[in-house]
């Protein structure tokens, strides 16, 4: 069986592909579909398995978890893909793509904090590589790979870490993952190629140690980015229209699912709209359809997306709009979270968290952590308009995401499995 190794390069298009020689260089460069959304996590799962959101049941970054009437985000227990993987069976070198825990790997890393019972948290990654990578290449970075100090830091020490693992255990096969592109993309109209080369470096170090063990390299990537202008506020559309079930206390307003007749989970430009009454569905859907933004409101079905998982309906956004998490109407109301980097709480997708409103306010409550005190690092600001780039609508061509591999890529993310298994010998 050959080696080989694949790098998850997130926001690469063929449009910037001129400014990455190491990505180039690695073979045909071809536009692919994705699944609809285009978001790392139903993208990934699709190359895995070779199976559509309906089939793998991987519907986006989160969804409603029905039976415990909670919206989640980002939960990485592989046992949520409903679809075996083209990995099982292959000593594989996981490296930072979602669904890692559990997944069966020989090595792998995850982000993965330590929680403490005083609600207290640090920082780690979860590594079984038998490498001590954090001995080796100091802690990893948790600042840089999210909130508003997201950078190049947390893709430079992935690629370090997977370059040690390739070279130290020579695996049949390894999946990186560098996000750097996700987040000047988000937070900037202009696309900075300058960005695009501090990535291709990472991946340039990656190849390296892929040439040293005899692998040859497939680059990847999730989707495009696209320019936003608009951010649009469904839940608050369905709170006007007395849909939305909210509880007032301490913390602030919380949406609460289970009692909502529907509500959004928003995520970049999709939304899954669950509805509790079939009756209502109608009212929804045209409630939703004539708010400024809206694109569509579709049928899961039409996109791929008919699973228990998904929304009873599915929006949309116009290409210069993306939707928004928020359900309270006045930010005093707001819950506590909202102020937050808080990805497990928040009951959508929130890109406001790559910014900062006070720099001395982060300083205090930084000040506070390490004198012992409890904290709040509440610097997020609650202006959706900050945001100046997204994604989860198809996108091909130039703006789209592509594949960089030997022979012939495929054109869509379904039909990766095959193509990876015919580069390994399978």
């Amino acid at each position: 069986m050959n080696r080989l190794c694949i790098i998850n390069v997130v926001g690469l298009t063929p449009g910037l592909l001129e400014h990455a020689p190491n990505c180039a260089a690695v073979g045909t460069a071809v536009p692919w579909e994705s699944p609809v959304p285009a978001v790392t996590c139903a993208s990934q799962a699709t190359m895995l398995t070779g199976k559509w959101p309906s089939e793998h049941g991987i519907v986006g970054n989160g969804w409603y978890f029905k039976d415990t009437q909670e919206i989640r985000f980002w939960q990485q227990a592989n046992s949520l893909i409903q679809a075996d993987k083209f990995y099982d069976g292959i000593e594989t070198a996981k490296m930072f793509w979602w669904f890692n825990q559990s997944s069966g790997c020989r090595y792998s890393v995850t982000p993965k904090p330590h929680y403490g019972s005083d609600g207290s948290k640090v920082f780690d990654v979860l590594d079984q590589t038998d490498c001590d990578l954090v001995g080796r290449h100091g802690s990893f970075p948790f600042f840089s790979f999210w909130g508003p100090n997201a950078g190049l830091p947390s893709s430079e020490w992935i690629a370090d870490a997977t370059a040690t693992v390739m070279r130290e255990k020579k695996p049949q096969l390894t999946l990186a993952y560098l996000p750097h592109l996700d987040y000047d993309y988000q937070r900037l109209p202009v696309q900075d190629p300058a960005r695009v080369a501090e990535v291709d470096r990472c991946v340039g170090r990656i190849v390296a140690a892929a040439n040293d063990i005899g692998a040859q390299v497939v680059v990847v990537s999730e989707y495009g980015l696209t320019p936003v202008e608009r951010p649009v506020h469904l839940n608050r559309v369905l709170r006007d229209a007395g849909y939305l079930g909210i509880r007032s206390g301490p913390f602030g307003e919380h949406l609460i699912p289970g009692e909502s007749g529907s509500f959004a989970v928003a995520e970049h430009q999709l939304a899954h709209v669950y509805v509790k009454q079939a009756s209502e569905k109608g009212n929804v859907r045209r409630l939703l359809e004539a708010c400024p933004g809206v694109a569509a409101v579709v049928d899961p079905a039409e996109l791929r997306l008919d699973h228990d998982r998904s929304g009873d309906l599915i929006a949309l956004a116009e290409s210069d709009s993306w939707f928004t998490y928020y359900y309270w109407q006045d930010d005093a109301d707001s819950p506590d979270f909202a102020r937050c980097v808080d990805i497990h709480r928040k009951p959508g997708y929130d890109p406001v968290e790559l910014f900062m409103d006070s720099k001395l306010k982060a300083a205090v409550a930084l000040a506070k952590k390490k004198l012992g005190f409890r904290y709040r690092m509440n610097v997020i600001p609650l202006d959706a308009t900050l945001v100046k780039g997204s994604h989860g609508l198809l996108q091909q061509g130039d703006a789209g995401p592509l594949v960089i591999g030997p022979g012939t890529p495929p054109e869509r993310m379904v039909d990766f499995r095959g193509y990876v298994e015919g580069l390994l010998g399978r």
